[in-house]
């Protein structure tokens, strides 16, 4: 151990990633169109092209992609034919990865950088690591040091699928109940890599001694992927840097340009605090579960413009759906809005039943793979994702009673979309009622409380946060300051007039024997509605822009089509148009980076730490804990002790225990708060006085949810007040600080 301050840490960029392995259908209308290329010869969008009656797409390129020589060869080649390079040479398509490379280590060192300036994690302790993974983030973090301080890994993941810390006195399946597939998963790699480290005799860690001045004690810290922490977030950033380098492929094959490419790339550096938050909070489930999101679109989009689909597309569409479900219990709305967006495509003629009818099976197949990984969690087959998917499904099946029907065009698709919006909302209702589940109720009632005057305690919790409420009024003008938003207003415009013109052709000859229509360009249409669905997603709950920023930055790069804009490029040079976008975006984009990169802070949590500090060594291993939801997640991770509520909310019973808990901030009798904690067998409550006055805005402290919820005793003293003061004779205080007070319960 070197006993002296160090210098900054300095992380060595990982290995340059592999790109995934792309499909080897032929796709259409991806041609590459670099700044000065002429790019490929196809005639740009009129708005009165449609497609021929009984077309099902144009006209397949002759030939499969050449096999080149050897394995290298043959890989380059597929990549070309995915990427829709097909008229540039190899060269070209070793270019458009090697910038998707560059992306990523760009965005890793970025997010990384980020980070540490934040908090200088490399400099602390390991208490102090753990402290900084506040509320989920330290739950979610609690099972991976479970199964890495385990005797061995198979050992580790019973402990977590057999918990009796995190419910107390309740033992749990966590991997059925918190989406922990990414905890185990990173558990296993980390216990490998410092077995072979060991047994090769190369060293995984530094400890350093850090003296952190004011009176403070000196403190034990570690660098290098040797250390839980650090190991941790490094395999998250990296995931995201990846993640990059499929924005930029993503960009080039849906806009046909590597300048798209660099458009949704810089798009999302320039808007970055918009579009992520991984740098400030790793262990969230969007950290893992969101770059997954980025491939299943990018191979949407590769199979709606594919003329013939091959089974390995569809086995990679099926892989990234699991891929996407497994670590994020919220991404079964993300796909609802996927799937309303591909029916709605269907209907009005963009896609052919054959291929929606793939799409439906694969996300069957994927949904039934999680209910199983997940130990038959029914809130996946009691979602509105599920329902959907049936209801699809049966539509689909009795496509040729709807065509009988002797209505206008648009008549019919009115009664398909009252099917699917009507049989979707019932069959969740019956459901959910057969298989008795409410774990997810609470988001219809958030939901509600967006349009009514409805409140509850749980909703209240959830409205009263900032991430959950309406989208700041800021947030459009801090994406227009970086023309993001009008460029994609300006692309949305053009495919809105490409429908509308698609659409008058059709309701103008109103067929109703014959509806045999089939236009091109399917994936525009099925972007401009997942753009529609994440805006109304992003405005409704301001936490959901996270889906809405980097779709915005993915569809700008269709300012580089020459499907949409080639009127315009042969006109004027597509890279001079863009350049100029570009240098307009990077005046404010370059002022936000520079925000970001100005954030320089150090963590440091004294009342918290003398808390557990306290818990570990003054009170027995079973003694149970209750308290605010981010405490106690600290509690359990860094104390390891038994606790009864936690910050993962989808849990009906999860929400009644947290109630009871949260009692203590009402205004009942004390009397009436201990019997319901002794029935929980509460040993200790930590009091938070803060939480007691604490007011987001109005009608939002937690006397003021509670008057809400408990109308009866609205007025009296909140009890929270009254035990601050004195907390006898129902309980005991044993321990007090500037922030916490820990109050024993006393048995009668």
């Amino acid at each position: 151990m070197v006993l002296q301050a160090r210098n900054k840490h300095r992380e060595a960029a990982p290995k340059p990633p592999q790109p995934p392995r792309a499909s080897q259908s032929p796709l259409r209308g991806a041609s590459d169109v670099g700044a000065g290329e002429p790019g490929p010869e196809r005639a740009p969008l009129s708005p009165g092209r449609k497609g021929a009656a009984g077309r099902k797409g144009p006209r397949a390129e002759p030939g499969a992609p050449p096999a080149g020589g050897g394995l290298g060869g043959r890989l380059a080649a597929r990549l070309r034919w995915a990427l829709g390079l097909r008229r540039a040479g190899r060269g070209r398509t070793w270019t458009t990865l090697l910038l998707a490379v560059f992306a990523a280590v760009l965005h890793w060192s970025h997010i990384t950088h980020l980070f540490e300036n934040d908090r200088h994690f490399s400099h602390l302790s390991t208490l102090e690591r753990e402290m900084a993974f506040r509320t989920e983030m330290g739950l979610y973090y609690s099972y991976f040091k479970t199964i890495v301080e385990a005797p061995s890994f198979l050992n580790g993941v019973w402990m977590i699928m057999n918990d009796k810390l995190t419910e107390y006195p309740l033992v749990i399946n966590t991997l059925k109940r918190f989406n922990l597939y990414p905890e185990v998963i990173l558990a296993s790699w980390y216990r490998i890599y410092t077995k072979i480290m060991d047994l090769i005799g190369i060293q995984t860690k530094i400890c350093w001694t850090v003296t952190r001045g004011e009176g403070l004690s000196p403190i034990e810290s570690c660098e290098g992927l040797g250390d839980p922490a650090c190991f941790y977030v490094a395999v998250i950033f990296i995931l995201n840097g990846l993640m990059m380098a499929l924005f930029f492929i993503y960009g080039t094959y849906l806009s046909g340009s590597r300048l798209g490419g660099l458009v949704t790339v810089l798009c999302f550096f320039f808007n970055h605090g918009e579009c992520t938050r991984v740098m400030w909070t790793p262990p969230l489930r969007e950290s893992f579960s969101y770059p997954f999101l980025v491939l299943q679109m990018l191979l949407v989009t590769h199979i709606l413009r594919a003329t013939k689909l091959y089974r390995g597309s569809l086995i990679a569409l099926c892989i990234s759906n699991v891929f996407f479900m497994l670590p994020w219990q919220f991404a079964q709305f993300v796909l609802l809005t996927q799937i309303a967006s591909l029916f709605a495509v269907y209907v009005v003629g963009y896609i052919d039943i054959c291929k929606l009818r793939k799409i439906i099976y694969i996300h069957m197949i994927s949904l039934a793979l999680c209910f199983v990984l997940m130990f038959g969690n029914s809130m996946l087959l009691t979602s509105y994702y599920a329902s959907s998917l049936v209801i699809i499904w049966g539509i689909l099946a009795m496509k040729p009673h709807f065509l009988k029907i002797n209505v206008s065009e648009l008549s019919l698709w009115v009664i398909q979309g009252c099917f699917w919006l009507f049989g979707t909302v019932i069959l969740k209702y019956l459901t959910s009622k057969i298989f008795g589940i409410a774990d997810d109720a609470h988001i219809g009632n958030l939901l509600t409380s967006k349009f009514f005057s409805y409140k509850d305690f749980d909703t209240l919790l959830y409205t009263c946060a900032a991430e959950f409420d309406f989208m700041e009024k800021e947030t459009p003008l801090r994406y227009t300051k970086t023309l993001l938003l009008p460029v994609v207003l300006v692309v949305f415009v053009a495919i809105v007039r490409k429908i509308i013109s698609d659409m008058w052709g059709v309701l103008a000859k109103q067929q109703t024997h014959v509806r045999k229509h089939q236009f091109d360009h399917g994936e525009l249409v099925y972007h401009a509605l997942q753009l529609l669905a994440y805006t109304a997603l992003g405005i409704l709950i301001m936490r959901l822009k996270l889906f809405l920023t980097p779709h915005m930055c993915v569809m700008a790069s269709l300012i580089c089509s020459r499907q949409l804009f080639g009127w315009l490029f042969c006109k004027v040079h597509p890279g001079a148009i863009v350049f100029a976008i570009l240098a307009a975006m990077s005046i404010q984009g370059s002022a936000n980076l520079q925000t970001q990169w100005n954030i320089v802070g150090e963590f440091s949590n004294l009342p918290q730490e003398e808390l557990i500090e306290w818990i570990k060594y003054s009170t027995k291993p079973d003694a149970v804990f209750a308290g605010a939801m981010p405490t106690m997640a600290s509690v359990k991770l860094s104390a390891l002790r038994p606790i009864v509520n936690h910050p993962h909310y989808e849990d009906a019973g999860l929400r009644a225990r947290t109630k009871i808990v949260y009692s203590m901030y009402s205004r009942k009798a004390a009397e009436e708060v201990k019997r319901e904690l002794i029935k929980l067998k509460v040993n200790y409550y930590i009091l938070e006085e803060s939480w007691c006055v604490r007011r987001s805005k109005p009608g939002c402290s937690m006397p003021e949810i509670w008057d809400v919820e408990d109308p009866a005793n609205a007025g009296k003293t909140p009890l929270c007040n009254l035990l601050v003061k004195d907390s006898k004779p129902h309980f005991t205080t044993v321990f007090q600080n500037s922030v916490y007070k820990v109050l024993e319960v006393v048995k009668e």
